[in-house]
């Protein structure tokens, strides 16, 4: 793993991160509800500024700890790694995902707070239907791949920037909305708004979005092979996977 912070430091940074990450995402949605009855619109605001602040915080973050913030994309680094003196281990990882899933929940009730509405109250809006499952397969394996591909191809430097343009065309493409990230899934059920998910709903975008893991990275290895290019191995905000919405 190329990023060289002290565990505890890198922590703090997925859980302040993904906390962040959630906060962007249900706050914005918020902000846009309110501010346009045109479905479409509020849409376009929410995924605009989410991909924007996702490829800001990808950035400052990555350095500390790659900036994953996403169980899938620490589940992937882990795998990626596991074979090299690379990536981390399984205690770290187990770690890195407390902290993911603890953020997104803290993120969630810091925009609600913010909105002037009750922290805490858990979201209606069910999001069900084997559609909505194949739509987070999808853009969960889409995530990956854009990661894997791009660290596979020395190119790992615009990782910031392509994973926010994907999570911006992802939640227009996809069915489900492009989640693709378990902690931000389980955080927005903390949130009935624009961007929340009823708990009834978890078990399922959870399954799918780790399924598209697994598919990403397969995708990844038919396409670039299973060796990494040197770049790769160098770039300091580059561990084999990154961020997620």
């Amino acid at each position: 793993m190329s990023a060289t912070a002290p565990l505890p430091r890198r922590i703090a940074a997925e859980f302040t991160g993904t906390a962040a990450l959630v906060a962007v995402v249900i706050g914005s949605g918020i902000q846009a509800s309110a501010l346009s009855r045109d479905t479409a619109v509020a849409l376009l605001a929410n995924s605009l500024a989410s991909a924007i602040g996702l490829g800001l915080l990808i950035t400052l973050l990555g350095p500390l700890s790659g900036a994953h913030l996403n169980p899938v994309v620490t589940l992937v680094a882990w795998w990626d790694g596991r074979s090299r003196s690379a990536g981390i281990g399984w205690r770290e990882g187990l770690a890195y995902v407390v902290a993911q899933t603890a953020g997104a929940i803290s993120g969630a009730v810091v925009a609600e707070a913010m909105f002037g509405r009750e922290p805490g109250v858990f979201a209606t809006q069910v999001r069900a239907g084997g559609h909505l499952l194949v739509g987070e397969v999808v853009a969960t394996a889409g995530l990956v791949l854009v990661i894997q591909g791009l660290g596979r191809i020395g190119r790992a430097r615009l990782v910031p920037a392509a994973v926010a343009a994907y999570i911006a065309a992802a939640i227009w493409f996809t069915s489900s909305g492009s989640f693709a990230n378990p902690a931000g899934t389980v955080g927005r059920a903390f949130s009935d708004s624009f961007a929340g998910i009823a708990p009834v709903s978890l078990p399922g975008f959870v399954a799918a979005q780790l399924a598209g893991g697994v598919l990403g990275i397969v995708l990844s290895v038919v396409l670039y092979g299973r060796t990494r290019a040197r770049e790769a191995q160098v770039t300091p905000i580059n561990t084999p996977f990154r961020a997620v919405s």
